[in-house]
């Protein structure tokens, strides 16, 4: 067993098929400018056997319920898919969690949802948008939500979503507009004291957090100016969010990570199925060449234990026995997917 045999993933999708029929009612066909991907049980098993993933925390990504306008419908949504992430999570003990979904920008039946949810069907957390219909975490009118996740001490996971915004021609959501979504929601956070009012709330910022390590120091001097606080104090607050390595730790990106963000508050992500195994892979692979050892032991499994201790609690779950030949197909993606990595780095210039 290899040292990243029992990663958790806490940034991984589910597109249930009724999930699916409802955005086609809707004519939506893809998400970030993504074409929705196929999803199964079987089929996420197969990634996470694949990438060592000894357990996944579930959550559906963008658009959520924000498509449906009518409150009772967005409502009724959420309400099927946690029921859906429940059983999925009953049926396969140790190997699936789930973030319940809210339907927002509703705070009042978010609030409700999220009660239900984490009290009575084992949510490890909810997923809240960055943004719902324009509307971004940490604007006004939220609180009755957040006294709700306080109160549970809950993990919420911030996940961006399309800009509200014109799209720009050739570039697609999720390369580029999804990092400033969730950086603009972290801002606003923090600007507006949410950590600070709420301080049991622990805040997971999808794919690194966007730009905000990278532009931390630029936005605290700028909130200084604005809120007349102290510009320590703001990246205190910055650096208490948790952040997950979806799609981010590459040797441009990584490094930025771990210098900002505090031990035990960055986490495993494959953003899987919406980026495909390869992707998967070549992220993973970057972590494990320019991670040190105690930083991979937190963030493959201890950092989330911590933040979800029935994980801690529960020793993962042994691996599946397979059959010789997917043995030596898995090696040897793998092994590919390892080369690949190291021919695709840039020179020193």
């Amino acid at each position: 067993m290899t040292h990243s045999a029992q990663r958790i993933d806490v940034h991984q999708h589910v597109v249930p098929p009724f999930y699916r029929d409802e955005l086609a009612r809707a004519g939506i066909a893809d998400a970030g400018g993504r074409a929705l991907p196929d999803w199964s049980p079987a089929s996420a098993l197969e990634l996470m056997d694949l990438l060592g993933i000894a357990t996944a925390i579930l959550s559906v990504s963008t658009p959520g319920t924000g498509f449906l306008t009518d409150p009772d419908s967005a409502a009724d949504l959420a309400r099927r898919l946690n029921d859906h992430s429940a059983a999925l999570a009953a049926e396969h003990p140790g190997r699936f969690g789930y973030f319940a979904t809210l339907p927002m920008p509703d705070t009042a039946a978010s609030a409700t949802e999220a009660a239900r949810t984490l009290d009575g069907l084992r949510a490890d957390g909810v997923t809240l948008l960055a943004n719902s219909r324009g509307g971004y975490l940490g604007a006004e009118g939220q609180d009755e939500l957040w006294r709700a996740l306080d109160d549970r001490g809950a993990v919420v996971f911030v996940h961006p979503a399309e800009l509200p915004a014109p799209p720009v021609d050739g570039i697609p959501a999720f390369a580029a507009d999804f990092l400033l979504d969730t950086t603009r929601a972290a801002y606003l956070l923090v600007r507006n004291g949410i950590p600070r009012a709420y301080p049991d709330i622990r805040f997971i910022l999808g794919h690194a957090g966007g730009f905000v390590p990278y532009a931390s120091h630029r936005m605290a001097v700028a909130l200084a100016h604005d809120t007349g606080r102290s510009p320590l104090d703001i990246l205190d607050d910055f650096q208490g969010f948790y952040f997950d390595t979806a799609l981010s730790s590459s040797p441009a990106a990584l490094p930025t990570l771990l210098a900002f963000a505090r031990p035990g508050h960055i986490l495993f992500g494959s953003d899987w199925p919406f980026a495909p195994a390869p992707a998967g892979q070549y992220f993973a692979n970057g972590l494990d060449t320019h991670a040190d050892a105690t930083t991979l032991a937190a963030v493959h499994r201890t950092a989330a234990e911590a933040l979800f201790p029935r994980l801690a609690a529960t020793p993962p779950p042994p691996a599946q026995a397979r059959p010789v030949p997917v043995r030596l197909r898995r090696a040897a993606r793998r092994a590919a997917a390892r080369l690949v990595f190291r021919l695709v780095q840039p020179g020193p210039g």
